[in-house]
């Protein structure tokens, strides 16, 4: 009996694309095909696609045709979502029939995301870790959180999946904390008395079953960075938005001690084991808490001979109150293995951040930090995660990487070492193992930039120096604004820098300025949205999460190249390792950093073939400095001028032709 022939590609795209209402793109095609291919051959693809071009239908398609199973990993929730409530089950509907099985998919992720019934319905050991206490009770009902515990309780009977994210409004991370658990203070399930109808193990139980398991980042890198796996097994991973995975894996690689942190440990744990191992714990995190009172911000390349007694007196403690949490038994303790798994947990994240950091590795960057709230901080990150990911993510499996933004200045190869990939096309010296093969494709964007959109650098100003408040870039702004008849958003390097732009120009001029944190991110973007006399000002988020097509965002400001903070620790010392390698230390982490962000920032005027406007860049270095062509070549291709008696014409024809379409 003769098999049935494969259905081709470029028929399933169709269908997908009809199913989801889209429309079929030149670019999309050659990004399916592409994927098919690296998919077929078990190679690698890292490619860019712009806005516009339907990506998730560009590796969905041919993910589902190869019929392996597939993780998709997402930086947003709002992708995420997108992906799980509508591409998905509209494209899985479309290929049905077309590939003669239905896939079947699944979102997951980390533990602390799903509400867990035993902390709902035991409580939550107190600060002093003697025993729980009913966190409802506890929370007055007329407070916030007394008011979302109450709206947690009742959610838990009615939802399906207990996914934090599927609650509307959302809760607090204070209050949320009072009713998850991460993976460490997880019972399990054969232990606890909810197990059979845990949310978390729901969800694992699903993704094992699912064709395609769509999840984050985070878990990604918990995934690759702890022994145990998390996911299931899988033949391909599709990575999108994988600009930001490097970022994300150094967050979950990345430790951390404050005195806080180190306090609660002890309370957690000092009723539940000896006296001993008490008393060598509240001894240790005294001496920490007096140091840390004195710690100055900045970078630790040695040591210094009182933090290391600190933490290796934290360590020994943690160590023996370890062993004593398997010996010592307290009846007088309620629910005592929920209270003795958290306090096992939190010893165990101190003991392994203090052993880590007074072990040293040439490959961990060592910092303080202080915060005006919080306090300060010890941290330990690694100074590169490429390592990490090439063997972790590179072998046994096909991976597809996409964004809008992977191709920075003319190639791949920038984003590709960060990942640990060789230059595309490299071989492998006689007697060394093959580097992972890949693939580099840029697919374009349907978007007519030179014709939608205007690059406009304000070279006459001055240029940005560290502490000057820059009143020539204010009346700068001030200018476009009026000229553009508000419809701005302003993307600005630091939250200073933002709040200092907003207070100056809520005085100068008429339009409404929403500022970053003075409303809930969503909240803001609505706002902006929804009113197109309304400005928007803000930093790092803004960059890369604001998605407003049409006329309500016809001018996106950048006050300067954001390059990191020349006092940032892990960028400095990744800036270092590279120099003392014989590279441009420069070029490899700061402008590389720039010129992500900046594509990315550029890359929320234009949303759909109808969008017009300008990105204003305040800083006259991305044309006087050897490194702007760099930058600029990251960025998408608009009509480029410095002349700001052309841009305020553009702008004020822009903004009469849409208050006449108003």
């Amino acid at each position: 009996m003769t098999q049935p022939s494969k259905p081709a590609l470029t028929d399933l795209l169709h269908a997908a694309v009809s199913a989801v209402g889209g429309v079929e793109r030149p670019g999309q095609v050659a990004m399916a095909e592409a994927v098919a291919e690296a998919v077929d051959n078990g190679s690698h693809l890292l490619v860019q696609a712009g806005t516009g071009t339907g990506k998730s239908l560009g590796y969905l398609v041919p993910a589902l045709a190869h019929g392996e199973r597939v993780v998709v990993a997402t930086a947003t929730l709002a992708l995420q979502r997108q992906l799980v409530e509508r591409d998905l089950p509209r494209t899985v509907d479309a290929l049905h029939p077309l590939l003669r099985r239905e896939p079947q998919f699944a979102m997951l992720k980390g533990r602390s995301n799903y509400l867990c019934l035993h902390r709902l319905h035991e409580g939550v050991p107190q600060d002093e870790g003697d025993g729980l206490f009913d966190q409802f009770e506890a929370a007055a009902p007329t407070s916030k959180l007394g008011q979302d515990l109450l709206r947690l309780r009742d959610w838990s009977d009615e939802t399906e999946s207990g996914d934090r994210d599927d609650l509307t409004p959302g809760v607090s991370d204070s209050a949320w904390q009072q009713v998850s658990v991460t993976s460490r203070e997880c019972l399990g399930a054969s232990r606890c008395a909810y197990g059979a109808e845990c949310f978390a193990e729901a969800a694992r139980e699903r993704a094992k079953l699912a064709d395609v398991v769509v999840t984050n980042h985070a878990l990604l890198a918990i995934d690759a960075l702890e022994g145990a796996p998390v996911l299931p097994s899988h033949e391909v991973l599709v990575v999108d938005e994988a600009h930001e995975l490097v970022s994300r894996v150094t967050g979950v690689a990345t430790g951390e001690l404050t005195p806080g942190r180190v306090n609660r440990t002890v309370k957690l744990a000092a009723k539940l084991v000896n006296e001993k191992a008490a008393d060598a714990l509240m001894s240790a995190s005294e001496g920490f808490e007096r140091l840390m009172e004195l710690a100055l911000p900045g970078r630790l390349e040695e040591l210094p001979e009182d933090l290391r007694y600190a933490l290796m007196a934290l360590r020994d403690a943690c160590r023996l109150v370890i062993t004593s949490l398997g010996e010592t038994r307290d009846r007088s303790v309620q629910d005592e293995d929920a209270v003795r798994k958290m306090a096992l947990a939190a010893t165990e994240n101190v003991h392994e951040v203090a052993e880590r950091i007074v072990e040293g590795s040439d490959y961990d960057v060592v910092w303080y930090e202080r915060h005006d709230r919080f306090g300060a901080s010890l941290r330990v990150a690694p100074l590169s995660v490429s390592g990490l990911l090439r063997e972790k993510l590179f072998t046994e499996r096909s991976v597809v990487l996409t964004s809008a933004t992977l191709r920075l200045g003319a190639d791949f190869n920038g984003v590709a070492a960060s990942l640990g990939l060789a230059p595309e096309g490299a071989v492998a010296a006689e007697g060394e193992e093959d580097p992972p093969e890949w693939k580099g494709l840029d697919v374009g964007s349907p978007f007519d930039y030179p014709k939608q959109g205007i690059l406009y650098v304000a070279r006459h100003l001055s240029q940005p120096g560290r502490d000057s408040g820059r009143e020539d870039m204010l009346d700068e702004l001030t200018e476009l604004i009026e000229a553009a008849g508000g419809r701005t958003l302003g993307l600005f390097s630091s939250m200073r820098a933002a709040q200092g732009a907003a207070e100056a120009l809520r005085g100068r001029i008429d339009h409404p300025i929403l500022l970053q944190g003075e409303e809930t991110l969503g909240e803001l973007i609505r706002r902006f949205a929804a009113d197109a006399r309304t400005c928007l000002f803000g930093t790092l988020s803004l960059w890369q999460g604001v998605d407003v097509p049409g006329p309500n965002c016809q001018l996106v400001v950048m006050d300067r190249i954001p390059f990191p903070r020349p006092d940032d620790p892990l960028m400095s010392a990744r800036q270092k390792a590279v120099e003392e390698k014989g590279g441009n230390g420069f070029m490899a982490v700061a402008a590389t950093h720039a010129a992500l962000l900046m594509a990315q920032g550029a890359g929320r005027l234009v949303r759909a073939s109808g969008d017009r406007g300008v990105v204003a860049v305040l800083d006259p270095r991305l044309v006087t400095a050897r490194y702007g062509g760099f930058i600029k070549a990251s960025m998408p291709d608009f009509w480029q001028t410095t002349d700001r008696n052309q841009v305020r014409r553009s702008l004020a024809a822009i903004d009469a032709a849409a208050s006449a379409a108003e």
